[in-house]
């Protein structure tokens, strides 16, 4: 678990690189602070918002890079290089507020009871294609554990039942916290 402090530290890091990109500065330098819980590598996810509407989200489930990089680079990558969406201009950074979810490694279950709706996140793989949603999607959109699925196994390119016909289901956990205050809980 992060404290208030680190976890200021992280949007503050990830304002700085998208601002930095945004407006052709030079890349970001490396933050200075103290915290071991910073320096661990961990996979995470850069959600960005403009208006309630998601921007764009990347992110990795693990890293070799300290946190604070893996945070830093996913927030340009979630600005920038989101194929969904066209990239963040100058002109929307007041506008963007950024959503940051630290993960737990990924853990293989054996059966769909394992999954808590709005605790867990889930990452689906079957042959070449993956698809994941993070635990807030499911709270945001009020999913249940089979709609979780489908919508998990859709993102995916897959059939909305490919769950139930050998895809491979991994669960995780996430920290969840923003720059503006969403109507979410930090999954522990």
């Amino acid at each position: 678990m992060l404290n208030a402090a680190e976890k200021n530290a992280l949007l503050k890091i990830a304002r700085e690189a998208i601002e930095a990109r945004a407006e052709k500065k030079l890349k970001p330098l490396d933050p200075s602070f103290n915290s071991d819980a910073l320096e661990r590598d961990a996979g995470a996810f850069v959600s960005l918002h403009k208006n309630g509407r998601l921007r764009g989200c990347i992110g990795v489930f693990s890293s070799k890079e300290p946190l604070w990089k893996t945070v830093q680079d996913n927030a340009v990558a979630a600005a920038f290089r989101d194929p969904r969406f066209t990239p963040v201009e100058p002109v929307e950074l007041s506008e963007i507020d950024i959503e940051i979810s630290v993960l737990s490694p990924l853990r293989q279950i054996t059966g769909v009871n394992e999954i808590e709706v709005g605790r867990h996140g889930i990452f689906i793989m079957q042959g070449r294609n993956r698809g994941v949603l993070l635990p807030q999607v499911a709270t945001e959109y009020g999913f249940d554990r089979d709609t979780f699925l489908a919508e998990t196994c859709l993102k995916a390119g897959l059939p909305e039942d490919a769950w139930r016909n050998g895809a491979s289901i991994y669960i995780f956990d996430a920290e969840i916290f923003g720059e503006k205050e969403r109507e979410l809980k930090p999954c522990e």
